[in-house]
């Protein structure tokens, strides 16, 4: 495909060209020319008001349902949602039935994955099964194609299989990921315990449990010269504790979902079970402090942390519904409202593109010439009211509908394919 993306304002400071208004001549997936005004007939052109062009976004935690849990999201479904959220790649995490948890998980899904607009990579569960007992076949899975190791939701409780874990994947050079909750003080947690939960009568979920966990993996990582990656972290504790770490020369990387640096625990004054996610929503204390660790570098990555429930797992009595929001959509309209009065378009996008990239060992992704086009394309100062038309995941469960959100995708270009966004 021939494309002439015309008058478009690149960000990536990588590239020789950033911070300029050009336009972009890809020829057969390759970026072809730069230059500002080009003049190019018979070839297809997009252009649009505002237009941004960053290296590709790419989302390292997306909770998916296929396989085994088709209803709720499969790939084809997942995919759209992310191109209609500017992503062109995602992590799907392993809490699948059967998990993601040997070569044959991988390769369905790297299979089934290869005919659709985005690049979606497995996340490989870290214990069979997930049950936190036995490592799973961690070589073979990173031989078919898993990026790195995680047992999704479910921390790894025993130290001595993490340890392990992190010992075997330092040999191949495969990132070994915890989500951190010591799930003997959170178990039977409904929000964040605090006031609120005091108020609304709620067992809370202490950020003591993500915060005890983190400083146990520290150490793990620290004994074993090896490296860990938190997924979702949520709390000020949590933020100080990896930044220490990192200053230490600690081989430590964090992310962090939109969601939490958008809403916090008293949104959950009316039991709306759209906020009710994990960990939990916590305070604005709990914000500034994840909003300070992305401006500083604690924070390397900004997830959606996509987490597809039907409304039967819903819409339900606050303690009995699922937890979990959609975020693929919503996520860099959620994160750009929230952070760009405090942080430089550049580095927002860098959290959700070069960031992730980074920290699963991926290439670097520059908008130079002679490099393989793999394009987000957006305007930043866009307002918007998110409605459940614009919803292409196959659930609903998000407390975002209604609601205005700032910086909007057009599409994006990938695998020599542009996909546009229809409302425009």
């Amino acid at each position: 495909m021939n494309l002439l993306i015309k008058a478009a304002k690149i960000i990536d400071p990588s590239s020789p060209f950033n911070q300029k208004v050009v336009d972009i001549h890809i020829q057969d997936g390759i970026i072809h020319q730069i230059a500002s005004h080009l003049s190019i007939t018979a070839i297809e052109t997009f252009e649009a008001e505002n237009l941004h062009v960053s290296a590709g976004w790419f989302d390292m935690h997306a909770n998916l349902g296929d396989p085994g849990f088709e209803e709720k999201e499969d790939l084809s479904s997942a995919a759209r949602a992310a191109a209609f959220g500017g992503f062109t790649a995602l992590a799907c995490m392993p809490s699948t039935n059967p998990p993601i948890h040997s070569k044959t998980e991988v390769e369905y899904i790297k299979n089934k994955a290869k005919q659709l607009p985005i690049h979606i990579y497995p996340i490989g569960a870290l214990s069979h099964q997930r049950q936190g007992t036995d490592l799973s076949e961690m070589y073979d899975m990173y031989q078919s194609g898993a990026l790195a190791f995680c047992d999704g939701k479910k921390s790894v409780e025993s130290a001595g299989l993490l340890l392990r874990a992190m010992l075997y994947a330092k040999n191949f050079n495969a990132p070994v990921i915890n989500f951190p909750d010591e799930r003997s003080i959170s178990k039977g947690g409904k929000m964040n315990e605090g006031i609120n939960s005091t108020l609304l009568g709620l067992k809370g979920m202490p950020a003591l449990a993500e915060e005890l966990m983190i400083a146990r993996d520290i150490a793990l990582a620290q004994y074993n010269d090896c490296s860990i990656h938190f997924t979702c972290i949520s709390s000020a504790k949590s933020v100080e504790l990896i930044r220490n770490a990192k200053s230490q020369g600690l081989k430590i990387s964090a992310d962090v979902s939109a969601h939490q640096i958008a809403l916090d625990d008293a949104n959950l004054s009316a039991f709306d079970t759209r906020f009710k996610v994990k960990p939990p929503l916590r305070t604005r204390e709990d914000i500034v402090a994840l909003i300070a660790g992305l401006a500083d570098g604690t924070i390397d990555a900004i997830c959606s942390d996509h987490s597809p429930e039907t409304i039967e797992e819903k819409k339900k009595e606050f303690d009995h519904a699922a937890f979990g929001i959609i975020g693929l959509e919503t996520c860099f309209g959620v994160l750009n409202k929230s952070l760009r009065d405090q942080l430089s378009l550049e580095t927002i996008i860098s959290k959700i593109s070069s960031g992730p990239r980074k920290t699963l060992n991926l290439p670097a992704i520059t908008i130079k010439e002679g490099e393989t086009a793999c394009l987000s394309l957006f305007n930043p100062d866009l307002k918007w009211i998110f409605e459940k038309k614009h919803i292409h995941s196959k659930c609903a469960n998000t407390p975002f509908i209604g609601h205005e959100l700032v910086g909007k995708a057009y599409g994006i270009y990938n695998k020599g394919i542009l996909t546009k966004n229809k409302d425009f």
